[in-house]
């Protein structure tokens, strides 16, 4: 297959709404006057007044209410997992106690969100400016969501704004960690140029290593730093086995994300794929396998297919391209060849007990059900965690056995004067939404 074929097989973000259907959509808002859908937002994005603007024609004032409250509005409004957010308190649901199933669905919010965002842009509109008049410098350690939410709050308010990126271009996961298909490359960049236009410079190839480097900042002359460099190194599912064919999430979501899909072709091609895991970012890597032309692509998960964190209409899309789940099933070894290249995993059948801390019922294996799944290449998609020796960057800041930073909740502060946290730096592997809420609360923190 050419280059050009796999490019469009990989860049065909799903085309939004028009113009009509999301006039049609915001009808259906039934204009509450205390949206229960603004409260569940983390991000305050506000959709029951970003919908009743639309609604009565606003279009730019509906703009302006999301990209004001919501740096990210349009990223957010594509990959929210909006379902389990504003979307599950909507009214149009029409729950009570007296008639606890649903009797509609809820609005599109999610939709309605990437649409007005989209089709402000179509009209030459730009919402943000600056407002404030702050006197000072901050700098950003990472331009993921958190670090560009918190870099365009401060530039609102008048403050000189540097982020420092150590990868070649901006967006954190946003950029790195998600599929073009959801989210593509120019969608990523519109965003990230509506934080520019306030004045935030952003160096890229610029990270913040070594000891004692972003406390060093301060001495530097910035006022204040917010640290939000994401994780970017993956868990295994077996610590200490190493084998040729195993790649983490970060690893294969990256190739994707930079183009290097001919050797990914070459190594993929024809090839039985056993994905590990059971949320988004796995969704993302099954349904990248299965574009690369493989034999078989399998998704292994200990738990049921209702416990999985990923989304609904994401497993679906998973199964619909072709994808098997092994559900209840628990990696326990991998079998390699006499070269050391992985031929298979080894894995035990499970059932569920008892409720654990999650509230999900405990994966238990089931003595005598080992066997094996023939692999040619393995996906581990369990979850990220922070590089070795991240930590030695803010030596004076409290972190916890995961080296995640400790952060007060309502104002983002570390245990160091001056410096702040959010995002999954603090949280662990979170959500976009509550990764550009941390970025607002720091912000008015600092300021």
């Amino acid at each position: 297959m050419s280059n050009t074929a796999l490019k469009e097989r990989f860049s065909s973000m799903p085309q939004g709404m028009s113009l009509d259907r999301a006039i049609v959509e915001a009808e259906r808002c039934l204009l509450c006057h205390d949206a229960p859908c603004s409260r569940a937002c983390p991000a305050d994005t506000k959709p029951g007044e970003f919908i009743r603007k639309f609604r009565f024609q606003n279009y730019t004032g509906a703009m302006r209410t999301i990209k004001t409250n919501n740096m990210l509005g349009g990223a957010c409004g594509v990959l929210c997992p909006t379902e389990r957010l504003c979307e599950k308190e909507c009214s149009a649901i029409m729950i009570s106690d007296e008639n606890p199933a649903p009797t509609d669905r809820p609005v599109d919010i999610g939709g309605l969100q990437r649409f007005i965002v989209e089709h402000g842009r179509s009209m030459g509109f730009q919402p943000l400016a600056v407002t404030g008049d702050g006197s000072g410098k901050v700098a950003v350690v990472g331009s993921g969501p958190a670090g560009l939410s918190c870099a365009g709050e401060l530039a609102q308010m008048g403050y000189d704004v540097t982020v420092f990126e150590s990868r070649p271009e901006p967006g954190g996961v946003l950029r790195y960690g998600v599929v073009p298909f959801r989210c593509d490359s120019e969608f990523v960049k519109k965003e990230i140029a509506d934080v520019e236009t306030l004045g935030v410079t952003i160096k890229c190839n610029s990270p913040i290593e070594g000891a004692g480097a972003a406390e060093k900042l301060l001495a530097d002359g910035f006022d204040a730093l917010f640290l939000g460099p994401g994780l970017w190194a993956g868990h295994t599912v077996l610590e200490g086995k190493e084998a040729k064919g195993v790649w983490s999430s970060v690893e294969f979501l990256e190739a994707i994300r930079n183009g290097r899909l001919d050797e990914l072709a070459a190594a993929f091609n024809g090839k039985k794929v056993a994905v590990v895991g059971g949320g988004s970012v796995a969704m993302d890597c099954v349904e990248g396998a299965v574009r690369l032309d493989t034999d078989e692509v399998n998704l292994l998960y200990r738990r049921s297919y209702t416990q999985m964190p990923a989304e609904e209409d994401e497993r679906i899309a998973a199964l619909q391209s072709g994808v098997t789940f092994l559900i209840l099933n628990q990696p326990v070894d991998y079998v390699t060849d006499g070269a050391g290249q992985v031929a298979g995993v080894k894995l035990v059948r499970t059932r569920l007990g008892d409720a654990d801390e999650s509230g999900r019922r405990r994966p238990v294996d089931i003595d005598g059900s080992e066997w094996v799944l023939d692999a040619d290449i393995v996906i581990e998609a369990i979850g990220n965690r922070a590089p070795a020796g991240l930590s030695e960057a803010w030596p004076g800041v409290k972190v916890d056995g995961k080296q995640l930073v400790a952060a007060d909740d309502e104002t983002a502060a570390t245990s160091v004067p001056g410096i702040f946290a959010g995002g999954d730096i603090v949280r662990g592997p979170a959500l976009v939404v509550e990764a550009v809420a941390d970025g607002k609360k720091a912000a008015a923190a600092i300021d």
